[in-house]
């Protein structure tokens, strides 16, 4: 057995791993006690990613190229030559017909940064376009913008240590207990430590980081400036305001002071639907606690006014002078483990290397030296949904898409696939072949994975770690960087740049990528000039900037007060509040709010492979309030029919008391793989974008939601012990391409089980009979069947030694819950035998149900814990018991809460 450091490849916390192997195959993974990002901690993505890269996850791998010429016919597997000299002559083609920008490329805060700096000098150095983007679009672009805006750079000014020593805590749109755990277990331990610390929440849902707040501020979404200028009015009102610190440090008061006159507290309580009192509570411990730290992500950003709701909480930083001090400032959290690094190499549509400006001719020219090429283009690129827009109208004839799921997780998701359908190439370079964009690939290159890289990457407190290969890539993947020189030195010849693309692309390791990307920084705010591959493996993480000569990087920015603007201050920005861009009308009468679960990660191309990680939430679920769904005559579990303006989706419903009356929520994580009848949950979003960073409003629309008409019921489980998961959930794919309503997901833990829920027009023979073949149970010897033709209920079920294996309910499906439960934990069936084609919502008698499963760690489910509780347990004897909560963490919001209503 062996052990190397790496990094997690989830959020952007930047957890430290210590990752084992053994035979090149990589068997566990812990926490690195040692990095100072988590010191040890996972969260439950993070400790189950040995578990994504098991044996069994190998058919969902891309092992080899694959490669068609013909959109009617499958890819065939070809080899690496082939494969990219036939894309180097395509790309070749259309520029010499069309020009460079009718290509583009877009990529991930997946890859490493060394990934991210050869593929922006492939499109902007060598081919001579603009056109590369990344999802770092969709998820950090407005606080990218918001800092420029307000301060001047795209520089995170705090660290995580600033959680310890603030004394009021104010996170706006992000449920940090879900999308960043870690950096929640170390609010907890914070204030645990400093009990007079303050927690303000600001977010439209009581999410589990809202529950925990001494005031939530359950404001109406969208509605986030008119809150924070009606915190400043209460600031201005009440003298709160750091004066010395607004003449020093900063211009542009006067304009924003004028501005926020009209926005009184009882105005912003009209608007925002929250009570004056706490908007002056809030304004009152922004101000006046001698720290205080603002956290935000996707509530804020992912709104088509995400740029000014940045600048609108930087505003209230630099009136009260809350920044450049321990414990202090405006802290985006990134959505990514390497979203940062992207940022620092220019590989968004509109920036260059080294957080140059691509509308400054001196920064162009800067770049082109440093390259060595005549010229960078100056024109900015397509960003994201532009970009896409752009290939569906034909101005963009070719996409290579890498490490990124668009299909699934771009806004408006029918323009999106129509687009992949009228390019003329698509390139996919992937770790994975089972995804939703990988389905339009003609060329399909295989990336090596977590676990198989070595580079760079930067979290969200712009500390740089490495990451280290346990394990070779599988098959014949390749990495990122060496498939874009390999691809660059075959294309330069064929557009005239032979000389030039070995020139620029002649490197030997990544290593020396890094040092090429460390020199285009030499000189800027984000220098690190000072790092080396080794000093990093010797002193482990560094935040930046570091420049040649330093001993340490910088923990906090701006403590001097001088800021990268032409004035060296910090400029509030005056900006009045606008009605989002999706407002519900009569049509669409209700807000959803989109967001993230705690155990699944974006389009769950990963997450999605480990079957305890659906054991929280299983299935994609309307979460509605009670008095909607009864206005609807809607039930807990009833099936509807979600229309936005984009799109439709077919689902589940739940009452649920985290939203209030008109709003609704959705987790953003499934797509057409996991659903039947729809492109995923993002064809109901918008793609309207923020004119200033381009980011969509991803976070909300406006919807609909109705009763689906009755149909035929149908569930399938099936307990894998014989055969691969993935190959049953494909053949299940195949069959619900039609349905209007299916579900398809996993259950278990060590043994997986596959969940099909569906619902068919009428009963169909023929769909049966492939399910059956799908499930194991078209062998007539080893299947107990139940057959009443009259009532259309037809019902089957296999037992094996003893275990239930697979079932199939069609008709009637009241017994599909306790029959899963029964698979999942594989015991015996004997003594439910007679009950297994029963119409039972329950059990027989003696028979225990579960539920969801709250620890995941340690496998505890709701049921058991709220038993404990009534009968008088304490949290910590449960704890002792059990082990729940004690391990990742990520449960323990969820534990106090249901100890606090037991």
């Amino acid at each position: 057995m062996s052990e190397t450091k790496s990094t997690c490849c989830y959020c952007g916390v930047g957890c430290g791993l210590i990752v084992e192997h053994d035979a090149g195959q990589i068997t566990g993974v812990r926490g690195d006690p040692d990095h100072p990002a988590n010191f040890g901690r996972l969260c439950t993505k993070g400790a189950t990613l040995h578990l994504t890269v098991a044996p069994d996850t190998r058919s969902q791998r891309a092992h080899t190229p694959e490669l068609r010429t013909d959109r009617t016919a499958a890819r065939q597997p070809t080899d690496w030559a082939t494969a990219l000299d036939h894309v180097a002559d395509r790309f070749a083609a259309i520029i010499k017909a069309h020009g460079p920008d009718a290509v583009a490329f877009y990529g991930s805060g997946q890859w490493l940064t060394e990934d991210y700096y050869v593929f922006n000098k492939l499109a902007k150095g060598l081919i001579g376009t603009n056109n590369l983007d990344t999802n770092s679009r969709l998820c950090m672009s407005s606080a990218v913008a918001g800092y420029k805006l307000s301060l001047g750079a795209d520089a995170p000014p705090c660290s995580y240590t600033d959680i310890d020593a603030t004394d009021c805590l104010f996170i706006a749109g992000s449920n940090t207990a879900f999308a960043h755990p870690i950096v929640f277990r170390r609010i907890e331990a914070a204030r645990e430590a400093n009990p007079d610390m303050k927690l303000v929440v600001v977010d439209p849902r009581r999410t589990d980081t809202a529950e925990a707040a001494d005031l939530h501020l359950p404001l109406l979404p969208g509605t986030d400036i008119a809150l924070f200028n009606a915190m400043l009015h209460v600031m201005l009102w009440e003298g709160w305001l750091n004066r010395d610190y607004i003449a020093a440090h900063t211009e542009g008061f006067d304009a924003l002071k004028r501005l926020v006159r009209e926005y009184t507290p009882a105005m912003a309580a009209a608007v925002c639907g929250v009570p004056k009192r706490d908007i002056e509570q809030a304004a009152e411990w922004f101000a006046t606690r001698p720290a205080t730290l603002s956290m935000y992500c996707q509530g804020l950003n992912q709104y088509a006014s995400g740029t000014h709701k940045n600048a609108a909480l930087i505003n209230l930083h630099l009136a009260t002078g809350q920044i450049g001090r321990p414990g202090a400032g405006p802290f985006s959290l990134t959505g990514q483990p390497n979203a940062m690094g992207g940022r620092e190499v220019g590989a968004l549509a509109n920036l260059m290397s080294g957080h140059r400006d691509m509308s400054d001719p001196a920064h162009r020219a800067e770049v082109a030296r440093l390259w060595g090429v005549p010229e960078v283009p100056a024109t900015p690129g397509k960003p994201a949904v532009e970009l896409f827009e752009a290939l569906k109208n034909g101005e963009i004839k070719a996409v290579w898409i890498a490490a990124t799921n668009p299909a699934q997780s771009l806004p408006d998701q029918a323009m999106v696939h129509a687009a992949l359908e009228a390019a003329e190439l698509v390139v996919v370079q992937d770790t994975y072949r089972h995804t939703e964009t990988a389905a339009y690939a003609d060329v399909l290159l295989p990336a090596s994975g977590w676990g198989e890289k070595e580079g760079t990457v930067t979290n969200s407190e712009r500390r740089i770690s490495r990451t280290h290969a346990a394990v070779p890539p599988l098959g014949e993947a390749r990495h990122d960087w060496e498939i874009a020189c390999d691809f660059a030195r075959r294309l330069g010849p064929r557009i005239g740049k032979g000389d030039l693309a070995y020139q620029l692309f002649g490197f030997d390791s990544v290593e020396a990528v890094w040092r090429e990307h460390r020199e285009s920084t030499r000189g800027r705010d984000l220098d690190i000039t000072g790092l080396s591959y080794a000093k990093l493996d010797a002193d482990g993480p560094q935040q930046w900037p570091f420049p040649d000569g330093a001993s340490t990087g910088r923990a906090r920015l701006y403590e001097d007060g001088v800021f990268p603007t032409p004035s060296g201050k910090a400029r509030f920005v005056a900006t009045d509040y606008v009605v989002t861009a999706e407002s519900p009308s009569a049509r669409y009468p209700l807000h959803l709010i989109t967001g993230r679960l705690r155990d699944q990660w974006h389009s769950m191309t990963r997450t999605g492979l480990v079957p305890r990680l659906y054991n929280h939430e299983p299935e994609p679920q309307l979460h509605m309030h009670a008095e909607d769904l009864a206005r609807r005559d809607l039930a807990d579990g009833d099936i509807v029919r979600v229309r936005s303006r984009q799109g439709t989706v077919v689902l589940k419903v739940i009452a649920s008391d985290t939203v209030r009356q008109g709003q609704s929520f959705l987790p953003m994580h499934w797509g057409g793989n996991t659903m039947a009848g729809t492109l995923g949950i993002n064809a109901l979003t918008p793609s309207a974008t923020d004119p200033t960073s381009k980011q969509p409003e991803l976070k909300h629309a406006a919807i609909q939601v109705e009763k689906l008409p009755a149909g035929h019921a149908l569930m399938a489980m099936r307990r894998i012990t014989d055969t691969n998961a993935f190959s049953v959930l494909e053949a299940l794919r195949a069959q619900m391409k039609d349905l209007p309503y299916a579900s398809l997901t996993l259950a278990g833990r060590e043994v997986p089980v596959v969940v099909l829920k569906a619902r068919a027009d009428e009963a169909n023979t023929a769909l049966l009979d492939a399910v059956d073949a799908a499930m194991g149970l078209d062998d007539p010897a080893h299947t107990l069947v139940y057959a009443d033709a009259h009532r259309d209920v037809a019902k089957r079920a296999r037992v094996d030694d003893d275990i239930l294996n697979a079932v199939r309910l069609s008709g009637e499906t009241r017994a599909a819950a306790w029959l899963t439960e029964l698979m999942v934990r594989g015991e015996p069936a004997a003594p439910v035998r007679p009950w297994l084609l029963a119409p039972l919502t329950q059990p027989p008698a003696g028979q225990p149900t579960r539920g969801k499963v709250v620890c995941n760690c340690f496998d505890v489910s709701e049921e058991a814990i709220v038993t404990a509780f009534h009968a008088g347990e304490s949290l910590e004897q449960l704890q002792t018991r059990t082990q729940c909560g004690t391990n990742c963490g990520s449960c323990l919001p969820e534990l106090k809460r249901l100890a606090a209503r037991s």
